[in-house]
């Protein structure tokens, strides 16, 4: 097997070089020169949004030192600053080079490292910071944030807390920014690259002032968490994190397809692939919600995820996991099918636990086990879930597909997929 389809998600981004602008920009030895295009330069962004060299990165209350070590591994370029809880801090590099103006003309066309929240993976939202406001009330906050973004464009405006458990309420203070800005309350959609003021909530008296760009799906949910809501009739939390991944990672489940779900009980996971319209194979010796064991396209098969024949789910298109066990079993549970020879599913959606926050060391391990099954893996702890993750891979082709006229030679369908 080729290392670099192991191995990617370890290595920092060369593109963290190319594409990210701040006012000053450190540039690792042995990197080659940056020039700027309208590939990387995109939009033109006000000075003073530039003007900081901080980032502030929002994750999950307790995932702050691991969010640090992928940031070690994978950005150890950027140096954290401070942090409290749900927040974390970082100093972007310097320019330290002959060609340095050409070099930080570059970096300035992008508000954070791109990829860096995924690559970080405990990363729920990434801003460039402008600083911190203060003062008696909310409409002097609000005016110490026009001063502090001048007169950007911003196309949104997004208010979150740092900690959700802060007793605070947001959406007084998204409506004083909206209205301040002259922008409409929620807007309908946000074309790529759009602008987005964003206000974290920090104490009842203190917000900082951000902004970034929307790229992924992710950038347009504030802070990063995901907007969408647990149906009355979902029987489990399960239907949610699922409905997160589907929109997180954009994959296309379609009507023809089969899943398979070990470890179905209650049923909300299959519920939602059922929404989905697909066919569906639940596996659980436990007892299945009516709601979702009555439907035609359920299938409940009463015993042990090892105890099910691998050739069984031969017809299954993905295989679905969110089991509370350690992620050991887990992994041994998709290995037994994944690494099988003959017809495999083409995609699987997996729920990792984590016992305490120290097993996210192993995630290296478990995506060069993906990795090593034929699978692209892409990563993520998703908002509506707790100190898990969320690991989606693809089967790679055993050939490169035909490539459309002017595409990259590197860029095959045999490529892992990075995040």
């Amino acid at each position: 097997m080729n290392p670099r389809n192991i191995d990617w998600w370890k290595k920092p981004s060369l593109a963290f070089f190319h594409e990210t602008a701040p006012n000053s920009a450190k540039v690792s030895r042995g990197l080659p020169p940056m020039t700027a295009s309208s590939e990387t330069c995109g939009p033109a962004i006000p000075p003073q949004l530039l003007a900081s060299g901080f980032l502030l990165v929002g994750c999950q209350g307790g995932a702050e030192q691991a969010l640090e070590r992928r940031q070690q591994q994978c950005f150890p370029e950027l140096r954290k600053a401070a942090w409290r809880r749900g927040l974390v801090s970082f100093r972007l590099p310097e320019v330290f080079s002959s060609n340095a103006d050409e070099q930080a003309a570059v970096w300035q066309q992008a508000a954070v490292p791109p990829l860096l929240a995924d690559r970080l993976v405990f990363a729920r939202a990434a801003i460039r910071t402008l600083g911190q406001v203060t003062g008696d009330n909310d409409q002097q906050r609000v005016e110490s944030a026009r001063i502090l973004t001048g007169q950007a464009a911003f196309a949104a405006v997004h208010v979150w807390k740092r900690d959700l458990r802060l007793a605070l309420e947001a959406e007084p203070i998204h409506t004083a920014l909206t209205q301040a800005l002259g922008l409409i309350s929620v807007p309908a959609t946000l074309p790529t690259n759009s602008l987005i003021l964003d206000c974290v909530i920090d104490t009842a008296d203190r917000w900082w002032i951000g902004w970034h760009q929307s790229n992924t799906p992710a950038d347009c949910w504030p802070g990063g968490r995901y907007p969408g809501n647990l149906p009355t009739e979902a029987v489990s939390r399960a239907w949610l994190k699922l409905d997160e991944a589907i929109a997180r990672f954009e994959l296309s489940l379609e009507p023809t397809q089969r899943a398979c779900e070990l470890g179905a009980a209650p049923g909300g996971a299959a519920q939602r692939l059922l929404a989905a319209g697909l066919e569906v194979i639940g596996v659980d010796p436990a007892s299945i919600d009516p709601r979702v064991a009555n439907h035609p396209r359920f299938t409940h098969w009463q015993k042990r995820a090892r105890d099910v024949r691998v050739k069984d789910l031969r017809s299954c298109d993905w295989l679905v996991t969110d089991m509370n066990i350690d992620p050991t079993s887990t992994m041994a549970a998709l290995e037994r099918v994944l690494k099988t020879s003959g017809r495999r599913p083409r995609g699987v959606i997996a729920t990792l636990k984590l016992p305490d926050w120290s097993r996210a060391e192993d995630l290296d391990g478990w995506l060069s086990r993906f990795a090593s099954w034929g699978y692209q893996p892409r990563v993520q702890q998703l908002s509506t879930g707790g100190r898990e993750l969320c690991v989606v891979a693809v089967r790679r082709s055993r050939r490169p597909s035909s490539k459309p006229t002017g595409q990259s030679a590197s860029v095959t369908e045999t490529d892992p997929v990075q995040t």
